[in-house]
């Protein structure tokens, strides 16, 4: 029985200090750090937002939106976010504290500028797969357990995607190792999840 743990985007960028930050998003770096130490994971993964500068989900590709605004990419309804974890800035780095040295796998996502990719598993239009679900699946993963930022965009929809695309694996939200953007959007995320199937633990249910 492998057990996993998939850290989402514990970035510079989306904790303070950064581009798009999440209120209190650095207080999952250590929880994250407490259940790579606690030795209940056979493999660790986390996924890491790589965006090219130009990617169409910036409000500065479309003139005359500003971030936070509905508009459109590829013909789809789109929030146009602040440019953010744009590849090889300090913004796209891992938040310094977390400890990567016990991380054995990094999935990179969002490269696409025409479409954009809140969940690790695929892109938002389900086009195109990252090639996490291959590996979890190579690697026997039959416990995945997924926390990080942010819990109403990136975390939900990599929750959602495992649980479509890893049939019969066991998939848990860790609610204290998440941190969301929006108050009203964590809670139906979380209900969205539960309904889903998955299970929604604190990391104290994992480390005893």
């Amino acid at each position: 029985m492998t057990k996993a743990l998939l850290l989402i985007d514990i970035q510079n960028g989306f904790c303070p200090g950064g581009n798009l930050p999440v209120t209190d998003g650095d207080a999952v770096v250590p929880v994250a750090n407490a259940l790579m130490a606690s030795g209940r994971y056979t493999l660790i993964v986390a996924s890491q937002d790589w965006h090219p500068a130009n990617h169409g989900s910036f409000a500065s590709q479309h003139p005359g939106k500003a971030p936070f605004e509905m508009g459109e990419l590829s013909g789809q309804p789109q929030m146009m976010w602040p440019d953010h974890c744009v590849q090889g800035t300090s913004d796209a780095e891992f938040h310094p504290a977390l400890d990567t040295s016990a991380i054995d796998y990094v999935q990179r996502k969002g490269q696409d500028p025409a479409v954009d990719s809140y969940s690790a598993f695929r892109d938002n239009d389900h086009s195109a797969l990252t090639g996490l679900a291959d590996y979890l699946r190579e690697n026997g993963v039959s416990e995945l357990d997924i926390m990080g930022l942010a819990t109403d965009y990136c975390v939900k929809f990599s929750v959602l995607d495992a649980l479509d695309m890893l049939p019969g694996v066991t998939v848990r939200f860790i609610e204290d190792g998440s941190r969301g953007i929006d108050p009203d959007g964590v809670k139906a995320a979380i209900a969205e999840m539960k309904a889903s199937g998955a299970e929604i633990v604190s990391s104290a249910d994992i480390i005893v």
